[in-house]
């Protein structure tokens, strides 16, 4: 098993990567999907814009150093590895927030009707925000099993909402087939790339999508609490109207109006001032991912998680997988149910092997590819086997959370 680990990172046209990201000694990082690790130039970019462009530039950098630019510059870096054109994608605001902008938006522009259609166990910010929406009476909330969504799609649905890549369990929407199914119905779709942007080959112009949001701190490493991105399909730009009219939305913000005219295209999906600092680290990750290329990051993770499960069938582990078997329709992870998942996540920390716990019962690995071995697969697999064979899991201070599990 380690062997055959050291003949294919030997063999692996990605290795050299894992030198542009800060790694802590000892630790096999498995929770790229929830927080990218560190990409190497970002301490130094971001001591350059502290130090130079703010300290020295002061509020000149805003011209000087581009930094009114930057929601552009950063949105028109990622739309590539999405399938979007530069002018479609902006750098701006949490996931959050770009899903009240766009739900709200699609709504407005499907007089008549008010259904916005997702799934039961989506992520709950996308349901909140709905829910959000419903209870101002601009909305109401529909929820059927990803089997039945088709079938679910009849007039009154305004908006179909769906997560690319289940948060949970990596499983992958059939996006062009979705969208297809919803415009025949008469509605939009907005997509949530969070767990696909970076790690998966996207097309949302190939597939005809309407809008998507997705966040920058995932497989984009920007950082905790990074800038997130919509987009815009060109056709809907002149008619969307997003309903956060703030000052950096304006079509001249500096003439300090009283009166709301919204900017053209999708700048107008900005509102408040841009966060300077977690843009530029952002581009950090964007220029790393683009650099490495998609195509070549998800071949990678997927030979990754292969692996990680060759090694658990040789080490004798039998964990319930609630990830698609098929590679075709999984994302870069792998998730495991097992009674106590959050225990046996600590568990495996302790050893100096990250992962993460999502309630009730599930065990999530992720496979970042562009900073992970295939011996970390090995030795992951190894101390898996360990914990589960030695009952350590069932220490009491592994059943003691946290405010963040």
């Amino acid at each position: 098993m380690h062997e055959d680990a050291r003949q294919r990172d030997a063999a692996d046209p990605l290795a050299d990567y894992r030198e542009r990201f800060i790694l802590p000694e000892g630790v096999i990082y498995l929770d790229g999907n929830s927080l990218g690790a560190l990409p190497r130039a970002t301490p130094d970019r971001l001591a350059e814009v502290v130090r130079g462009e703010w300290g020295e530039g002061l509020i000149r950098s805003w011209n000087s150093a581009g930094w009114i630019d930057l929601p552009q510059r950063v949105g028109a870096k990622i739309a590539p590895l999405i399938g979007a054109e530069p002018e479609e994608v902006i750098a701006c605001d949490s996931t959050s927030v770009n899903l009240f902008k766009l739900i709200a938006g699609a709504l407005s522009l499907k007089p008549g009707r008010k259904v916005v259609l997702s799934e039961p166990g989506n992520f709950p910010t996308d349901l909140y925000m709905i829910d959000g929406l419903e209870k101002q009476g601009l909305a109401q909330r529909r929820l059927a099993p990803r089997n039945e969504l088709v079938g679910a799609l009849d007039d009154d649905v305004a908006v179909l909402l769906l997560t690319h890549a289940h948060y949970k369990t990596g499983e992958l929407f059939d996006m062009a087939a979705l969208t297809r199914a919803a415009h025949d119905a008469g509605a939009l779709v907005l997509w949530d790339l969070s767990h696909s942007c970076g790690a998966y080959p996207v097309d949302l112009n190939g597939c005809g999508a309407d809008f998507a949001v997705g966040c920058g701190y995932k497989y984009l490493c920007g950082g905790p609490g990074a800038p997130a991105f919509a987009y815009v399909a060109r056709r809907h730009q002149q008619a969307l109207r997003q309903p956060l009219t703030g000052w950096m939305g304006h079509s001249a913000p500096f003439e300090f109006s009283d009166d709301y005219s919204p900017a053209s295209g999708v700048d107008q999906m900005l509102c408040g001032t841009p966060p300077i600092l977690g843009l530029a680290a952002l581009e950090v990750g964007v220029d790393l991912v683009t650099q490495i290329g998609v195509e070549r990051l998800y071949a990678k993770s997927q030979a990754l998680s292969e692996f990680f499960r060759h090694c658990l069938s040789e080490l004798g582990v039998s964990l319930d997988v609630v990830s698609p078997t098929d590679l075709a329709q999984r994302g870069s992870q792998l998730s495991f149910r097992h009674r106590d998942a959050f225990a046996l996540c600590q568990a495996l920390i302790a050893r100096g092997v990250i992962g993460d716990f999502r309630d009730p019962d599930i065990l999530r690995l992720g496979f970042a590819p562009a900073y992970l071995r295939f011996a970390d697969m090995a030795e992951a697999a190894r101390h898996l086997a360990e914990v589960l064979d030695s009952g350590e899991w069932r220490r009491a201070e592994f059943s003691e959370r946290a405010a963040v599990t």
